[in-house]
Order: structure tokens, then sequence, then C-alpha cells
């Protein structure tokens, strides 16, 4: 069963990690796709090689979400391509780990820049798109774990994953009379380039699979199913939700 057949999907950030495999896993349920990406050419090309080979469309628009007029750019050249837009995932995002008494001003400003007036515009660019189309439609971003719990050396990344939270809770609430469903993912500790020097420390690696109910961290591929089940129409009534994707790690207390 095809989930999102028809359907024309965006991903922001799709080159590489959670993106990529979200960008995929529409793919394989139907769409077609559109990918955003900063700076990886090859792993786009690739990611659209990918995508093509499952008998779906795609292209690539490169660009930095920082940029307000990156997402115009990406909503537009996406309807050029293929029509319409369905679903946006906002998934672009960084997180320089740092010490917070000493957070260069510019670390501060180029993280909320990225993760939280990226999404911003993203999501804004899409919905304007949907509400011309006049029939509906769902964004999904990914917030994170960090949205509800604090990091020593994320103090600059965690207030924007909450802001992300908080952005599609009022989303959903100034979309819902046009038929736009807004739901964020939250990841737990996933495998990807975000976080590969921070869990290059194998007692810190292992000590996060044990808090983790699950015994394992995880891969971007976790991430595909959750954001394609809340991208398509068995969805039809969530909106405004958050779904942790974390292998159990919040409630783990013990």
């Amino acid at each position: 069963m095809k989930l999102l057949e028809g359907k024309t999907v965006l991903v922001t950030g799709a080159s590489t990690g959670i993106g990529r495999a979200a960008a995929i896993g529409a793919a394989q349920h139907g769409a077609n796709v559109a990918i955003n990406y900063a700076h990886s050419d090859g792993p786009a090309h690739s990611c659209v090689a990918e995508i093509e080979a499952l008998g779906q469309r795609a292209i690539a628009v490169k660009g930095d979400v920082a940029d307000p007029q990156t997402a115009q750019a990406f909503v537009a050249k996406a309807v050029e391509a293929f029509g319409k837009v369905d679903v946006m995932v906002s998934n672009a995002g960084i997180c320089p780990f740092h010490a917070f008494l000493d957070m260069p001003v510019d670390v501060v400003e180029r993280t909320f820049k990225v993760n939280l007036h990226g999404a911003y515009f993203m999501v804004q660019a899409a919905a304007q798109q949907m509400v011309k189309q006049g029939h509906g439609g769902s964004i999904v971003a990914i917030s994170s774990i960090s949205a509800l719990v604090g990091g020593e050396y994320q103090t600059h990344y965690t207030p924007t994953k909450a802001g992300v939270h908080s952005l599609m809770q009022s989303t959903a609430i100034a979309l819902g009379k046009h038929g736009i469903r807004c739901n964020s993912v939250l990841p737990g500790t996933i495998l990807t380039e975000i976080n590969k020097d921070d869990l290059a420390d194998v007692e810190k690696r292992e000590y996060m699979e044990q808090r983790t109910p699950l015994g394992r961290l995880g891969q971007p591929e976790d991430l595909a199913g959750p954001i394609v089940f809340l991208a398509s129409d068995m969805a039809a009534y969530v909106t405004g939700a958050a779904l942790l994707v974390d292998g159990g790690m919040y409630v783990n207390l013990q």
C-alpha cells in the first residue's frame, strides 16, 4: 500500500540524514519529491537518482534555508516541476556543539537562522502555495527530543527545536481552516552528520545506547515511516501533534 501515491513532497536538508531518508521513504510510497540542500552536491544528486530508480520523479534545488528567499524559490521550482505541493517536510538543521558561557554570537545567530527562521519561512512558503491550490496539505517539521529536555552543549540548539514544535502548534490553528495539517516529529539520538563527531566518543555512545529502552541509537530510516504517516491521509485527523521517535529515551528516568 502506497500512502503518498500521486503526491508531491518537498523535503529540506535532504542530501543526507533524516531528510534523505524521508525523501526516499516518500518516493517508496508513490510520491514525486523535491529536495532542498545547502552544500552536498554529490549526495543530493545520488538522492535524486535513488528516487528515480524507484520509478518516481525528483529534483534537487540548492539553497541555504537561512535566507528567506530560498523558501520561495524552492516552492516555485517544485511547482514548476510537478505542478503542486502536497507535503512539506521541514528538516534542515544544524547543531555545532559548544559550551554556554563562551558561546560565540555568530554560532547562536546561525543556528537560529537555519533551524528556526529557516523552518518558519519554508513552512510559510509551502502553506501559501497549498492555500492557493485549495485542496489542503500536510506539513511535517522535524523538531527534536531536545524540544523537551536540555543539553549542556546545546543551549543554542534546544530553543530552536522547541520553537519548531511550537510553530507546528500555532500553524495547525492558523491553517486548519484551509485543510492543512501541521505536526512535528521529535527524534531522539539519531546517527547522522549532525552528531557524528559528538558520538565518536565510544563511552558516550555506549551510554546513550544504554539510556535507550530499545537498546540502540536511531538510524535516519527510523524516521521515514513516522514522517510518511503524518504526511499521509492515514493521519487525516492529526494536527498540532508531536510524535516522539526516540526508542523510548524520553520516558526512561531510571
